[in-house]
């Protein structure tokens, strides 16, 4: 597929490190969001009981924040923890009010500007950027991802296939890397998607870490050359590639696409909320405003459209549906969006132990593992159930380091043993994919 692409590609790639140089270094590297979180704070608050459950969300409802864990407020259990950013001019305000209704509750973070700067190393990481050496202990713009694509694409053209499966809403094109041994057309394959939300940065490092990983560790590595001749991934580094810019330059907490709303001057579409599958139930939003918001009507954002479209003409040979989120340390199938038992359930629940236990085995992280509602919260309309309900037997989301100390703010310093032990997990989940696993093939025919 990429010998279409190539020649076209190769003259996109100088015009690509053009707008790397002159426009990134200069809109994140110097200000910093231009100063905008100064003082703002990380507030974690844990209701003990319902009583207090009820008065926090009444809180939430009367001062402005922006939810970190859980992302709606609707989601808010007794004796489970809430991170909230807070902007400056109402810290004061939150903590009065939670004093004097006793909830129990600490700041995180004091002085939210500083940990930015903190997880970039503010202007050093920008000189390691601007390196020959391509850098994956730090955090890259979309154009720095990009233009490393078309380098890996030029590279190792054996092992790696680039191609674009559509446009964004802001026109940006979406660009998957197919990465195999050319041995035969129907390969089973495995589907990786990183950055589905803007603000959580760790996801598009995983998956550029795993590219390079697997095409460095090819000739000496049994286990992945034997995944890469047997296999095909799909990995799609940037999902949300409008919302990721927008988090380098304007907002570093953004979490939605970019689409434009003709009612409300709010922007953007919660992009696992948009999947056709019990779309905008419970766990997500109707207003255009919230977070969770699950769009207009299901696939309405050209980016969930584009993948949703690439999957269905793959269905038959893509066994494995893979989603990089952040924070929790979890690792999550099938249901979100219901309380029930996939029919397959055992293959899966055995393929996410596995996984889990690969992934411990690096540096000793615990992670949870099992149903998303269950487990984490409901939520519909997400890609892995909508993955699920389309014959890929086995979908996955993870959600990476950390617990909610660094929250979004994952330090340069933790992506290494980070996407370490998670390329465990993954390849665990892929070597799986080359044994059989009995199951009810009545009831779930795909395997």
């Amino acid at each position: 597929m990429a010998l279409d692409y190539r020649c076209a590609f190769r003259a996109s790639v100088l015009l690509t490190r053009v707008i790397i140089y002159s426009n990134v270094l200069c809109s994140v590297g110097a200000y910093l969001y231009n100063n905008r979180y100064a003082g703002d704070q990380v507030f974690r608050i844990t209701p003990g009981n319902d009583d207090e459950v009820q008065v926090l969300k009444e809180i939430l409802g009367q001062i402005k924040v922006d939810l970190w864990q859980p992302n709606s407020a609707s989601l808010i259990r007794h004796n489970a923890t809430v991170d909230v950013h807070v902007k400056r001019n109402v810290t004061r305000r939150l903590r009065a009010r939670l004093q004097q209704e006793h909830i129990d509750f600490q700041v995180f973070m004091s002085n939210l500007q500083k940990e930015i700067e903190k997880q970039t190393g503010y202007r050093s990481s920008r000189k390691r950027r601007s390196e020959s050496q391509y850098d994956y202990e730090v955090y890259h713009s979309l154009e720095e991802i990009q233009s490393w694509m078309f380098e890996m694409n030029r590279t190792q053209p054996d092992l790696v296939d680039m191609f674009s499966i559509g446009k964004s809403y802001e026109g940006r094109p979406l660009y998957v890397l197919q990465l195999g041994k050319r041995s035969r057309p129907q390969k089973k394959a495995v589907w990786i998607d990183c950055g589905v939300h803007a603000r959580e940065w760790i996801g598009p490092a995983f998956c550029q870490w795993f590219v390079k990983e697997a095409l460095n560790s090819y000739q000496y590595d049994s286990v992945m050359r034997r995944l890469l001749n047997q296999l095909n991934f799909y990995i799609m580094p940037v999902f949300n590639v409008d919302g990721y810019h927008f988090s380098w330059t304007t907002d570093r907490f953004w979490r939605k696409t970019r689409s434009k709303n003709h009612k409300y001057h709010c922007r953007g579409v919660d992009a696992n909320r948009n999947w056709k599958v019990k779309w905008c139930d419970e766990g997500a939003s109707s207003h255009p405003c919230d977070d969770t918001y699950c769009g207009p009507f299901p696939e309405s954002e050209p980016e969930v459209k584009a993948v949703a479209k690439f999957l269905r003409k793959h269905k038959k040979r893509v066994k494995a549906y893979i989603s990089i989120h952040a924070y929790a340390q979890m690792l999550l199938y099938p249901y979100s969006y219901k309380y029930a038992t996939i029919p397959n359930f055992n293959c899966v629940e055995s393929a996410a132990h596995n996984a889990v236990t690969a992934l411990y085995s690096a540096y000793g992280v615990r992670y949870r593992y099992g149903p998303a509602s269950t487990t984490l919260y409901v939520s519909s309309g997400s890609s892995m159930d909508w993955a699920y309900r389309n014959g890929i037997p086995y979908a996955f989301a993870f959600e990476l380091r950390d617990t909610g100390y660094f929250g979004f703010l994952l330090p340069e310093s933790l992506i290494n043993p980070t996407c370490t032990e998670t390329m465990r997990a993954v390849k665990a989940i892929a070597s799986g994919l080359l044994k059989k696993c009995e199951t009810d093939r009545n009831r779930f025919p795909y395997i």
